[in-house]
């Protein structure tokens, strides 16, 4: 196995403006064997310190990335397996509190192998510091970024990590709160990997070491904190050149359309590049759903689009995550309206898709930031309404949006199925009718038009 990079050879591979904060880590420890009076534990940190030339097993400064500022936080796994004691506790609430007073954001480079066992409890207690220093850094507004490096396991993964807004792993990295002695014997190796734990939602990116560098600056230009609010996000254009539908049926043909944009197609033409974020953090993703950030015009707007097909819980509490933190950072939304409904199948509703749904029409409503909503195909009752802006929403001439699609409308009243042309023009569904009710600001046409 390749030897691990250092706490400050990983701090040099991403910046080379690093400046150390030493104020709020104590004096060097000279408690001996610590506080459970453990043998040979002074020892150890003794030959730890000679091993590595730190004094304890994190590392933090200030530093810039891409033009922007952090706090950077860089675990030594070489002293002690990068494990938290009472004086790692120190310094990462020190760390945090850096970026709190600063109005920083955090930036966490992980490898451990979780809680100290020499110090006992007095260690697994700055688990509860930890989160309670993240926690406020969090109410300040700063964002959190994490990046897993191998192994990141125990409680440095159970807070610094799963606890960032945005999760960056390295390739292979194990990562997992069961460390490799000690989970099952005949668990599943891939669960306790960074691919794995992209997979589940659990983790934003895998990326390479040569691309870090740039991924996090990115990254901390998208959540920068702006000095005043932010005007909303601009109306993508069209990009279909179909016309006006003339009855119900017309609007539900196009927006049906194989051959329609989809929103992938809108957000390479509306942004330079976008930061994904993956997952509802509970073990799912959507692929139906795209999330996260990107750059248009020097300006960070974050996204969240439906790409046609029925929604997934996964896919709203993704959204739901998404927009809260925005809202928090201060970043207008923009959010691509195409889906025929939310899933409705056995596994959704045992996956708690009212929950999430309502959860999402909640993150809405409570957002402080502008929102601005395309509905680019089809707009399919509620599950498509949840993440569509009120008083800002737009439509192309090739979409829909309806309360109900016409053929479940007309097999609830007990219609026939030669009566769904007519279910449809009742229902008024099309382009120009969602602006004549009210429902939508605009029908939006291609460039130049």
């Amino acid at each position: 196995m390749a030897e691990r990079p250092t706490a400050r050879a990983a701090i040099t591979a991403l910046t080379t403006e690093f400046e150390e904060l030493t104020s709020g880590c104590g004096a060097p420890d000279d408690t001996g064997d610590g506080p459970l009076s453990w043998a040979g534990y002074g020892e150890s940190r003794a030959r730890a310190t000679a091993r590595t030339g730190e004094e304890e097993s994190v590392v933090h400064g200030i530093a810039s990335l891409g033009g922007r500022f952090c706090v950077l936080v860089s675990f030594e796994f070489g002293f002690l397996g990068g494990s938290l004691g009472q004086r790692t506790g120190d310094r990462l609430v020190a760390a945090y509190e850096a970026a709190r007073t600063r109005g920083l954001p955090l930036v966490s480079l992980i490898a451990t192998g979780g809680s100290r066992m020499q110090e006992g409890m007095v260690a697994l207690t700055q688990l509860q510091r930890v989160a309670r220093a993240s926690a406020r850094l969090r109410a300040a507004g700063p964002a959190q970024i994490a990046v897993l490096r191998d192994p990141t396991t125990g409680g440095g993964w159970a807070t610094l990590g799963a606890g960032a807004d945005v999760i960056l792993a390295l390739p292979g990295a194990q990562v997992g709160f069961a460390g490799s002695r000690v989970r099952p014997p005949d668990a599943d190796p891939h669960a306790y990997t960074a691919e794995g734990q992209l997979a589940a939602g659990q983790v934003d990116a895998v990326v390479p070491p040569d691309e870090l560098p740039r991924t996090v600056g990115r990254w901390l230009r998208a959540l920068h904190l702006p000095d005043a609010p932010e005007p909303p996000a601009p109306v993508p254009e069209a990009l279909s050149t179909a016309g006006l539908p003339v009855t119900g049926t017309d609007a539900v043909r196009q927006a049906r359309s194989p051959s329609r944009p989809r929103a992938e197609a809108y957000l390479d033409a509306y942004f330079a590049y976008r930061l994904p974020l993956v997952g509802d953090r509970c073990g799912g993703t959507d692929p139906g759903l795209l999330a996260g950030f990107g750059g248009r015009d020097r300006r960070s707007i974050a996204y969240v689009a439906q790409c046609g097909t029925a929604i997934r819980p996964a896919g709203y509490r993704t959204a739901a995550r998404v927009i809260r933190l925005a809202d928090r950072i201060g970043v207008p939304v923009l959010t691509l309206i195409d889906t025929p409904g939310a899933a409705n199948d056995a596994a959704a509703e045992r996956a708690g898709a009212g929950a999430a749904i309502a959860d999402a029409f909640a993150a809405m409503a409570e957002a402080r930031v502008p929102v601005t909503t395309l509905v680019i195909g089809e707009g399919g009752s509620g599950g498509a309404l949840a993440l569509a802006a009120p008083g800002n929403t737009h439509v192309t001439r090739d979409s829909y949006f309806s309360v109900i699609a016409p053929e479940l409308a007309a097999a609830i009243l007990k219609r026939t199925p030669d009566e769904v042309h007519a279910t449809a023009d009742q229902l008024r569904l099309r382009p120009q009718d969602l602006v004549e009710l009210g429902f939508a600001r605009s029908v939006v046409g291609p460039p130049g038009e």
